[in-house]
């Protein structure tokens, strides 16, 4: 082939040089990168163009290759000047497969004009550019040819190079691909290729060699598309492809071909071309010409089909509107009716022809219309305020027929026909204002009794602080509540909350505001001008509201009672401390057995306080093992032997500050940590006194319940745990509750108890005597001991009525076979008088004050070396 090149001579053989380098550097460079695209080495944000402009650059590098090789070929196969080779071929091939990669490169816009509009546009461009030519350069030279039919042939490889440009250009001008270079430099390298051949064509009938200028236009395109790959465009690798912007605004793409077409027109009318007897030029005139009648043909064919398809459209919206219910008409700028559909007789009760000419304010309510006629003026005057043809959205009320308002929601819109008409579609929205007020109304009113909720009640709160002073709250809570769902179920307990919200309100002012707080409690406000005597007297009044007579559910009559709580403003007060104020005042009057009422004062609240910080400092007790157990000796009086003790719980908080009992235990019953402390207790108790027995000392352990504990799951599992854990026999073990357990949840506490007794544990009754109906409950109970309580002994020797109950007890529990003990014995006097009615155990600072582990390990050594 180097050969032949040289044999070419020194033009030929730099431009085929020229071109066989930088053709198969284009070729290897579109390869290279389109393998990078598909290996995803790219970051790319649309995966499935970037393969298609992939598999457009590996056309492309085809075409490239294509090309070369007839480059290579083009001086060997080179025979006559005037006639087509084998070579030639070649480069028309590669010239279409670089139109193929050029077509495979672009990506269409989401809107494409259509493949036969570009198609003919390519056309006109080609048939354009060839006149202008052929005026310009061509029809001189066809003027002097000996053989036309030798000189149409050689035109025939640049003319089909320029059809393929021109095809190639439409596409890749709008094209919204990512890297655009490579669909231009590939159109580039087509125009290049376009003007090497219409030179060579030039230089074959003039019978020369081709410039070396003109040679070196297509490698140097080569050299642009090897290039454009590599650049990337910033930013719009990222971009999504359906939000990419063409290369060339659709305008410049519309206009091109007929600019082309115009400036055909004058050149070839300028240069007075058709007169030398050549027919090429008719040809193409002709063939021009009916591509122009054939897009004119198209595009009065697709006009038509769109008014149709536009009058069909605007029917079916008229019909979808009626359908929904929706009324749609037609009103001047300034408001009058000029068209309207049947649908408003349906919806408004108005015949359509009654409502032509009226002005539509004349239907709008008073206070909507000066909206309407503003929005009149602003789409009459177009201000800027609203956009032309834009889109506008109001509610108003509208007279029916019948008299009453309707809601509406309409959409007005200029008509793209007439300027001077407007377009409303009125909608109906009657039910869906019903059903949000419904929902506004259930959002913020209680479903059972119908009263305002706690949303409100907290927002009406606000308000009313927000303006005047002087406000008092009143909570309310019945007691016993739980009780009547348990028995009765829930959907009684609801209609009882129904009866007490009638009674309430009842007992209230018109001007206070009554609320479901939540539960059984409900909250009363009472807004300023009412002095603090006559807001107690009103809580009074809710408490007999309620307990005067039983409410009747469920064919049976039940007694509540209610505990109030009264809080009153005072200049700092928020909404929130003032609702908090009633809530702890009621709370309080809970706490101290119900059925009265108390106002909040500041102690109150911080009680409440130190119990919330007392919640939380017994969980990081527990957490940090803060607690001890001490043990109180147990003494059977008429030997002082120490037959048993009583485990009770310390909790030293670090630096040997310690905590009484009846500061904390009562806060970890009502929190529920009282479960973990007791099983805590229990546990290293009775591993505690299972040690001292292993050292043969026959010693007793018992341990106060809480009710909690009681009921708590597994409860029994966990007392039957720690006596196999720790060895402690069950007989050792002396459990006790106190009468107030026995009352309340009695069948289930017994069951419980009855189980423990099952175990072989012992069970007492502690404080026995405080005056609940334990007695009925020892036949059904196995009691083992009764504990008297340090109330009755407190007074032996002093006060002659209890002395004679604690003598009673005593006796009663002989006569049941009970083992008796007594608590708190302090002084001589009391031990005395306890020996003597034959009290058989006590226990007391007396007799044995409480004291750690190890002081119990003193005392037994003592003991044992006593009994020595």
């Amino acid at each position: 082939m180097a050969a032949a090149l040289i044999a070419g001579g020194s033009a030929s053989a730099v431009t085929a040089v020229a071109g066989l380098v930088t053709g198969l550097l284009a070729a290897v460079s579109l390869v290279v990168a389109s393998g990078r695209i598909i290996s995803g080495e790219r970051d790319t944000s649309d995966s499935a163009s970037d393969r298609r402009e992939a598999v457009g650059w590996r056309w492309l590098a085809g075409g490239a290759l294509t090309w070369l090789a007839g480059i290579g070929v083009r001086p060997v196969a080179e025979g006559t000047a005037f006639v087509l080779t084998f070579a030639d071929l070649m480069l028309l091939v590669g010239a279409l497969l670089m139109t193929i990669g050029c077509w495979l490169t672009s990506l269409p816009p989401p809107q494409s004009r259509g493949l036969f509009r570009q198609i003919g546009d390519g056309y006109l461009s080609a048939a354009s550019l060839f006149a202008i030519t052929w005026a310009l350069l061509l029809a001189p030279m066809f003027a002097k040819a000996e053989e036309p039919g030798a000189f149409y042939t050689t035109l025939a490889l640049p003319l089909l190079c320029l059809l393929a440009t021109c095809a190639a250009a439409p596409f890749v001008a709008v094209s919204r691909a990512a890297n655009r270079s490579v669909g231009l430099a590939g159109l580039g390298v087509l125009f290049a290729v376009t003007v090497a051949e219409l030179a060579t064509a030039v230089s074959r009938l003039n019978g020369v060699d081709p410039a070396v200028p003109a040679g070196l236009v297509a490698p140097l395109g080569f050299v642009a598309l090897a290039i454009a790959p590599w650049i990337e465009e910033t930013g719009r690798r990222r971009v999504p492809s359906d939000e990419r912007n063409a290369a060339t605004p659709p305008v410049v793409v519309t206009v091109a071909p007929y600019a082309l077409v115009l400036a055909a027109v004058v050149v070839v009318a300028v240069k007075a071309v058709g007169a030398t007897g050549d027919v090429l030029m008719p040809v193409v005139a002709v063939s021009a010409v009916a591509v122009l009648l054939a897009r004119l043909l198209i595009v009065m064919l697709s006009a038509d089909g769109m008014r149709r398809q536009m009058v069909v459209s605007e029917r079916q919206l008229r019909q979808l509107a009626e359908n929904t219910g929706d009324v749609v008409l037609m009103v001047d700028l300034e408001g009058v009716v000029q068209e309207i559909s049947e649908g408003v007789e349906t919806t408004y009760g108005y015949a359509p022809a009654s409502l032509l000419g009226q002005p539509i304010a004349d239907y709008v309510h008073p206070e909507d219309a000066p909206v309407i006629q503003a929005l009149l003026r602003q789409i009459a005057e177009d201000d800027g305020n609203i956009e032309r043809y834009g889109t506008c959205r109001l509610a108003c009320r509208v007279r029916a027929a019948d008299g009453t308002w309707r809601p509406t929601e309409s959409v007005a819109t200029r008509d793209v026909r007439r300027e001077d008409l407007i377009l409303v579609t009125t909608r109906d929205v009657s039910d869906q204002v019903a059903l949000r007020n419904q929902v506004t109304h259930l959002t913020f009113h209680d479903g059972v009794t119908g009263l305002p909720n706690r949303a409100y009640f907290e927002e009406r709160t606000r308000e009313v602080l927000a303006r005047s002073a002087g406000t008092a709250v009143i909570f309310l809570d019945l007691d016993g509540f739980t009780g009547v769902n348990d028995s009765v179920g829930h959907a009684s307990g609801d209609y009882l909350l129904g009866q007490a919200a009638r009674r309430l309100r009842q007992a209230l002012r018109a001007d206070d505001t009554l609320a479901r707080w939540g539960g059984d409690e409900f909250a009363v406000l009472l807004e300023a001008g009412a002095d603090a005597q006559m807001v107690v007297d009103l809580a009074e009044r809710l408490v007999r509201a309620v307990s005067q007579e039983p409410f009747r559910v469920a064919d049976r009559d039940i007694a509540l009672t209610a505990s109030v709580g009264v809080a009153f403003t005072e200049d700092d007060t928020s909404a929130a401390d003032l609702l908090r104020n009633a809530d702890v005042a009621m709370a309080r009057a809970k706490g101290l057995g119900g059925r009265r009422v108390e106002v909040f004062a500041a102690h109150m609240h911080a009680e409440a306080v130190r119990r919330l910080e007392t919640a939380a400092d017994l969980q990081r007790a527990l957490l940090d093992q803060q607690f001890a157990i001490e043990y109180q000796p147990v003494v059977d009086l008429a030997t002082s032997r120490v037959t048993a003790v009583e485990a009770l719980v310390r909790w030293c908080r670090g630096s040997g500050v310690f905590t009484p009992p009846e500061q904390f235990l009562g806060t970890a019953e009502d929190t529920g940590l009282i479960v973990p402390l007791s099983e805590w207790i229990l546990r290293e108790a009775c591993r505690e006194v299972a040690e001292w027995r292993a050292a043969n000392w026959d010693i007793g352990l018992s341990v106060n319940l809480s009710k909690r504990q009681i009921m708590a799951a597994g409860f029994v599992e966990t007392v039957s745990e720690a006596l196999s854990d720790s060895g402690l026999p069950p007989s050792a073990l002396t459990l006790e509750v106190i009468e107030e357990m026995l009352v309340e949840d009695a069948e289930d506490t017994i069951g419980k108890l009855s189980d423990l007794r099952a175990l072989g544990v012992r069970l007492a009754i502690d404080d026995f005597g405080t005056g609940y109906a334990s007695l009925a409950l020892l036949r059904q109970l196995p009691v083992d001991i009764i504990k008297i309580d340090p109330s009755f002994v407190s007074g032996l020797g002093r006060d002659e009525t209890l002395s004679l109950l604690t003598r009673t007890i005593v006796r009663l529990g002989h006569d049941l076979g009970l083992i008796v003990v007594a608590e708190g014995i302090e002084r001589p006097e009391q031990l005395d008088l306890l020996r003597e009615m034959g009290c058989s155990r006590g226990q007391g600072y007396l007799v044995g004050r409480p004291m750690a582990a190890q002081g119990v390990s003193s005392l037994i050594r003592t003991s044992l070396t006593a009994s020595a």
